[in-house]
């Protein structure tokens, strides 16, 4: 699950990768090392590597893997929060929210290697010792005060019912959005993401849409 650029919280202060092709080149490189090993399983040798650059080179860019792994996550982060932006970069809000999130969850069905990622590196970072507990806690942050302003401006401005529990609703949509990634990841073709998701929202939109957002189509 991701969110708008504007809610992101890196643990460190970082640049974009955008117009430095040799460091797009390394993230790019880590997520698919990172998403199919694991952050134990990948080494700064294999990265490097794969991504045609020297040790050195690498390190030039990232002083070392937990940093890697940051900048990685951070990248995946960037990668998907434009789709959750109206065309002026503003965060999507009220059902608007809901609808990207959608997207996000089509644009990951055909991306397998960043719900690798997410579902491989989200394991592991469940340890405090972990160099992606951090980011993992600040991701989770940075979801929940998103869709909470999503709801709450929904609620202002008549779109969603007002007795709409918003913590509750936030809650279930991360578990559900995550879950099914996991399930998806798990089982295969088994799972249709996609087409379970736009019925979780579905039936959000039927329980708590107000008759202005239903008279509106």
């Amino acid at each position: 699950m991701s969110f708008p650029t504007q809610y992101r919280r890196t643990v460190t202060d970082r640049t974009s990768a955008a117009g430095d092709q040799s460091r797009e080149r390394l993230l790019v490189v880590a997520l698919d090392l990172f998403a199919s090993s694991g952050y134990r399983g990948t080494s700064i040798a294999q990265v490097a590597e794969r991504a045609g650059l020297s040790q050195s080179g690498l390190l030039h860019h990232f002083k070392s893997k937990a940093d890697l792994l940051a900048a990685a996550l951070d990248y995946r982060d960037e990668l998907e929060g434009h789709l959750l932006e109206t065309a002026d970069g503003v965060p999507a809000m009220s059902w608007a929210a809901f609808d990207a999130l959608v997207e996000v969850v089509r644009r990951n069905a055909a991306e397998p290697r960043l719900v690798r990622l997410f579902v491989t590196l989200s394991a592991e970072a469940i340890d405090p010792g972990h160099p992606a507990h951090q980011w993992m806690l600040a991701h989770y942050d940075g979801v929940t005060a998103w869709l909470t302003a999503a709801i709450e401006r929904g609620k202002g401005t008549g779109e969603m019912e007002r007795a709409m529990p918003t913590a509750h609703v936030v809650q279930r949509t991360i578990a559900t959005m995550d879950g099914l990634q996991i399930l998806w990841f798990a089982r295969g073709d088994e799972v249709d993401m996609v087409a379970d998701f736009v019925e979780y929202v579905d039936e959000l939109h039927h329980r708590w849409a107000t008759t202005v957002r239903e008279a509106a189509g």
